[in-house]
């Protein structure tokens, strides 16, 4: 295969001859007389024919002056040590089941990264890996010489915004359009944005534009999607364009695991299981019907936990005992379980504030209500503003994102939060069983009649 560049084609400084006839760009031998460029001599109907190609000598990927202008302009700077040799597959502290999401994560962005086709969603908690695997994938694509973008999504919508100020380099059309026409695109943390009308057309905008056209795009996310606006959700849920990767590993960083098991008092209730909670001592009346009527629901919900179950009743009735057998059964069944009272939950948050705490109150306040599966013993909404805003703010998560969640109160149903309460007494969402036994201790102090 020939080249068909003549001299006399070319700049006069490319005339003079090298002694050695070697390149001047790369070093090597002259194909392509100092220009960088070669023409093939093919046949017409070859789709290479009239066109100009790098110099087979001068891969776009030993262009050392492109790289440094394409990682520029990636903001991939932060990140240039991610790969996916340096990816952290194996933690002690991981459920096998949480092993094997991180290797099936790793396999789809490396696949992703050789093949960029259609789009890639990676899902997972908070320092669970997907940054880095995004990432890894830009800097791959980079060393090929190719133009990539990488930007979390709050970063981009500032960045949108700060075009309408008088003193901007760019205006608004001229940065939108380079956004959503770059090659390959990387939002990092859809779904941290502020939910403004403004933000919500923006994205949906940007995104419909590059689903339409089949761009290479990467999202991460730590949100369920049904949290989404439903236009970008229903893109996301195109399996014939999105590839997804779900991660159910903890958070590598600050070691979720172990924060689970701080805030998780389930270790102290490993004895209370279905198979010792007493329906028969002592009752009186119609007291052993309601309590294997109770125990009865908490199976069939362990069995199958779909949306929530609110257990209420008198302190020392069972509610606690059968909340924690709820619990354990789903833990041995695999399931990521935090079982905490409402007031160590709240301390546990205060603490995050101590400057010398090793975690932040992010991270743990969205541990909690991202668990896969929550029990909240001893719910009550009285405190502080404070008190009452976060616990509204979890439940109202896990009832938009419909997470499995137990709850114990010793309260009325009515005499709780406005807000709470009516998420409480929706049917669709929550099931309500009220246990009207006396308490265990006044029982076994009854007397024989």
């Amino acid at each position: 295969m020939g080249k068909d560049i003549s001299p006399e084609n070319m700049p006069t400084s490319s005339n003079i001859e090298p002694e050695d006839n070697r390149c001047r760009i790369c070093g090597g031998e002259s194909q392509c007389e100092n220009m960088g460029l070669v023409r093939y001599d093919v046949a017409v109907d070859d789709p290479r024919f009239g066109k100009l190609f790098r110099c087979p000598n001068n891969p776009i990927e030993a262009d050392l002056d492109r790289h440094e202008r394409l990682r520029r302009i990636s903001n991939l700077d932060a990140y240039a040590d991610k790969n996916f040799q340096n990816f952290t597959l194996n933690q002690p502290t991981l459920k096998p089941a949480e092993q094997q999401s991180l290797d099936v994560a790793l396999t789809i962005a490396a696949r992703y990264a050789e093949n960029p086709e259609g789009w890639l969603l990676l899902e997972g908690t908070y320092g669970c890996g997907k940054t880095h695997l995004a990432a890894a994938i830009g800097n791959e694509r980079l060393q090929r010489g190719e133009m990539v973008m990488f930007i979390t999504v709050p970063d981009l919508l500032d960045h949108l915004r700060s075009t309408y100020a008088p003193s901007a380099e760019a205006t608004y059309d001229e940065t939108f359009e380079r956004i959503r026409n770059t090659p390959m695109l990387i939002l990092d943390d859809l779904g941290a944005e502020s939910p403004s009308q403004w933000a919500r057309e923006k994205l949906f905008q940007l995104l419909n534009h590059r689903y339409s056209h089949r761009l290479a795009t990467i999202i991460t996310t730590n949100v369920d999607l049904d949290t989404l606006d439903p236009r970008i959700r229903s893109r996301l849920l195109d399996s014939e364009l999105i590839k997804r990767g779900k991660i159910t590993a903890p958070d590598y960083r600050t070691y979720s695991r172990s924060q689970g098991d701080q805030l998780s008092n389930l270790a102290a209730y490993s004895e209370m299981t279905f198979e010792t909670f007493d329906v028969r001592r002592k009752l009186m009346g119609d007291e052993g019907e309601n309590l294997q009527r109770a125990l009865e629901k908490a199976v069939t919900y362990a069995q199958s936990p779909q949306e929530w179950l609110l257990i209420t009743g008198p302190n020392g009735t069972g509610k606690t005992h059968l909340a924690a057998a709820i619990a354990n059964y789903r833990q041995q069944q695999g399931s990521d379980v935090v079982f905490v009272t409402v007031p160590d939950l709240l301390d546990y948050l205060r603490v995050t504030f101590n400057p010398n705490a090793p975690v932040t109150f992010d991270q743990r306040f969205q541990m909690v209500r991202n668990t896969p599966f929550l029990v909240l013993d001893d719910f009550s909404t009285e405190g502080s503003a404070w008190a009452k805003e976060k616990l509204f703010q979890i439940l109202d998560y896990r009832y938009v994102s419909r997470r499995p969640t137990v709850i114990t109160t010793f309260k009325p149903v009515d005499d709780m939060d406005a807000r709470i309460r009516t998420r409480l007494l929706d049917k669709r969402r929550c099931s309500i069983f009220a246990i009207t036994v006396q308490d265990y201790a006044s029982r076994l102090n009854r007397r024989k009649s």
